[in-house]
């Protein structure tokens, strides 16, 4: 399987970056082929304006450029990943307006569909599981990554997981962490 791993953190040596790391060498172990896509070394220039705003009336979409050329690269890979720092209980804003400008009307909802059959979504939090659940923020986030993005966008298995205390690292976790994103990437897709 081709999977695009899509990386968003303002450091290249930070801890998102090394889980992800982990993560594509147990996709390559596993044999499935792919490619990382740095949001913030690419360019990618996440502020959607006027010309990649949606024509509502139109049968058919145009997007600028940039934004055709990354839905053209989209439509390359199975499945895809997505690797980010949880922020205010959601993604970066530089994944944020990734998802706005590519997964746009026409191509990833409304009269088109993304034809990945699977997409990670692999966050990293500074808080510890119980600031998550007193108020069920880990179930809210979990329903709008798998149903809100993935579902209505048409990938039929989507998977939201979460690493908690990723700040104040207590002993053993990173290791955890690193081994857990291998067995992601090893058995994904299955």
């Amino acid at each position: 399987m081709k999977v695009l791993t899509v990386v968003t953190h303002p450091r290249s040596d930070s801890l998102t970056f090394e889980v992800a790391h982990s993560f594509i060498k147990g996709l390559k172990d596993a044999g499935h082929e792919t490619e990382i896509f740095d949001l913030y070394r690419s360019g990618f220039d996440p502020v959607l304006r006027e010309k990649d705003e949606p024509d509502w009336k139109a049968t058919e979409q145009s997007y600028s450029p940039d934004v055709e050329a990354e839905m053209k690269k989209l439509n390359e890979y199975d499945a895809l990943a997505f690797i980010f720092p949880l922020w205010w209980w959601s993604m970066p804003a530089m994944m944020k307006g990734y998802i706005d400008r590519v997964w746009n009307y026409g191509f990833a909802y409304g009269l088109g569909k993304l034809q990945h059959s699977h997409v990670l979504w692999l966050s990293l939090a500074g808080a510890p599981i119980e600031r998550f659940e007193k108020r069920k923020y880990d179930h809210m986030i979990t329903h709008y990554f798998n149903v809100g993005l993935a579902d209505y966008c048409g990938i039929p298995h989507s998977t939201f997981e979460l690493f908690y205390e990723t700040v104040n690292v207590k002993s053993g976790y990173v290791e955890t962490w690193l081994n857990r994103a291998y067995e992601l990437g090893y058995h994904y897709g299955k």
